[in-house]
This record gives structure tokens, sequence and C-alpha cells, in this order.
């Protein structure tokens, strides 16, 4: 079952509550995503651990009921 955008972005500002989310599904299946997240959270960090705090905040569901999300991380 695939994810919805709205409980993508919903799952990503719970954790990361300043986060500003943009999510883009690129194929129209509601399986492939590309999300742009924007927070103070990742400053200091590396892009692979920015990336390990987005996929954190979905609570397992990468490769389940998200099958691919194309991630850009930023801070502010």
């Amino acid at each position: 079952m695939a994810m919805d955008a709205s409980e993508i972005e919903t799952m990503i500002k719970a954790a990361l509550p300043d986060a500003q989310v943009r999510i883009d599904d690129l194929r129209g299946d509601g399986d492939h995503y590309a999300a742009t997240v924007v927070s103070a959270a990742f400053a200091g960090k590396t892009r692979v651990q920015q990336h390990q705090m987005v996929y954190a905040a979905l609570k397992g569901r990468m490769g389940g009921q998200l099958h691919a999300l194309q991630l850009t991380t930023q801070t502010p």
C-alpha cells in the first residue's frame, strides 16, 4: 500500500517541528517521491546524518509502504 504525500510531510514535521517540507510525487503513483526538507536541526550534520534523520522520521516505512524517496536536505 502506497503512502500519501501529506502523510510523509506530517511524519517529517512531527520529528522535525521547524522543518519546511515539500513533497513531489515523481510518477503520480504514490510510490516515488522527491522531498525537500529544510531544518535548523540539520546544522553541523553530514548529508548522510541529515538523510538518516528524515528516514528515522518515516519509522521504517522506507522500502515497504514508501518505495522510493529522493531527498534534498538543507539548513535555513
